[in-house]
């Protein structure tokens, strides 16, 4: 086999593996950003004064 094709395919299998990482870790960032936006939604949603009490008269 030649060095120089194999050179250039562990090269070419390197950076798609290297992309494949960057990639990954920007949809993870992401998901990140969503959940917390998320949170803060829900947070803001909350309201403490209802549910507390429950009227079970007739």
């Amino acid at each position: 086999m030649d060095i120089a094709a194999l050179s250039t395919g562990m090269s070419q299998a390197s950076l798609a593996q290297a992309v494949s990482v960057k990639v990954m870790g920007m949809a993870k960032d992401q998901a990140n950003e969503q959940g917390q936006a998320l949170v803060q939604m829900m947070e803001k949603s909350v309201q403490p004064h209802l549910g507390g009490q429950l009227d079970i008269r007739a």
